[in-house]
């Protein structure tokens, strides 16, 4: 099943970097997030009531998921977003593509989690192995201002994903459910980006072009409905660490989708890159020796009469 989760969020994440780019324009970039994760989350709190599925929580719960939500479904999207403006898409993906380094010193300095040293060296191989693949459109950058500014707009975007990302794995620790801690969440992101925005001087605005509908339903549903519910359970599974690495495959997967609709160009340094992402995804993923015979021992045990 978490095979199922991580290739189901690479797949779709993959993809929502061409329909970003048809949010990009007459709406401002606050409010076309503040759409989606609005739109999410009466999708997901609809979801719940149909299902019967309890929506109590404490004021306590409420303000664990409200933290959540700034860094997971608010602030850092819109700080990437501004920052992604600014940058060719191989930066953009090779910086997000460090979330999976960033988990590992965050949660080691702000949560006291272990660091592992396979899977510290399967996230600096995803890394180089982005490095090689989008080296050359990385030649752009000549930090002028404006580089500079969007590298480090996209950087601070993907540190708060990261405390986001651990902030979700300690809330699932302590029991709350994935599915209405999203729904919940993904309103107060919303509710913080539209407050945002409207004390930053951005009014509301509405494109009623299909492109721009068609794609705001696409992320919806499937960017943020689907993969977020997906990436979230697989990080209470198997820990923010290893499935932040789904965020170094997703560039491949947008890299193949750019390939038949952008006529991108491989070179002998893409597929070297790929093959060592790919190395690099192995030993992420990879269990300990110990850990499966352990796991050997406990279904051996639960056979027995």
């Amino acid at each position: 099943m978490n095979a199922f989760f991580y290739l189901t969020t690479a797949a779709i994440w993959g993809s929502t970097w061409l329909a970003i780019q048809f949010q990009l324009g007459e709406v401002p970039v606050a409010w076309s997030i503040a759409y989606r994760f609005g739109l999410a989350a009466l999708c997901l709190l609809l979801f719940c009531v149909v299902t019967k599925r309890s929506l109590l929580f404490t004021w306590q719960q409420h303000l664990m998921i409200m933290m959540q939500a700034f860094f997971l479904f608010g602030m850092n999207y819109y700080v990437f977003y501004l920052g992604s403006e600014m940058l060719v898409s191989g930066l953009v993906g090779m910086v997000y593509g460090g979330l999976v380094i960033m988990n590992i010193i965050n949660g080691r300095l702000f949560f006291g989690r272990p660091v592992n040293i396979t899977v510290s060296l399967g996230a600096l191989l995803g890394i180089m192995g982005l490095y090689l693949i989008f080296n050359s459109q990385l030649g752009g950058f000549d930090f002028t201002d404006a580089d500079t500014k969007g590298f480090l707009l996209c950087v601070l975007g993907t540190f708060l994903a990261s405390i986001g990302n651990l902030l979700s794995a300690r809330n699932q620790s302590r029991g709350l459910p994935v599915l209405q801690s999203n729904a919940f969440g993904m309103g107060y992101g919303a509710l913080f980006i539209a407050v945002f925005a409207l004390f930053s001087g951005q009014a509301p605005a509405w494109d009623m072009s299909l492109l721009y509908v068609s794609s705001l339903l696409y992320l919806t549903l499937l960017g943020t409905i689907v993969a977020f519910g997906c990436y979230l359970t697989l990080l209470g599974r198997i820990g923010p660490e290893k499935a932040a690495y789904v965020n170094v495959v997703s560039p491949i997967v947008a890299l193949l989708l750019s390939t038949f609709f952008e006529d991108f160009s491989w070179t002998l340094a893409t597929f070297i890159g790929l093959l060592i992402v790919l190395l690099g995804n192995v030993l992420v993923l990879r269990r300990p020796a110990g850990q499966k015979r352990d796991e050997k021992t406990a279904v051996g045990a639960a056979s027995r009469p």
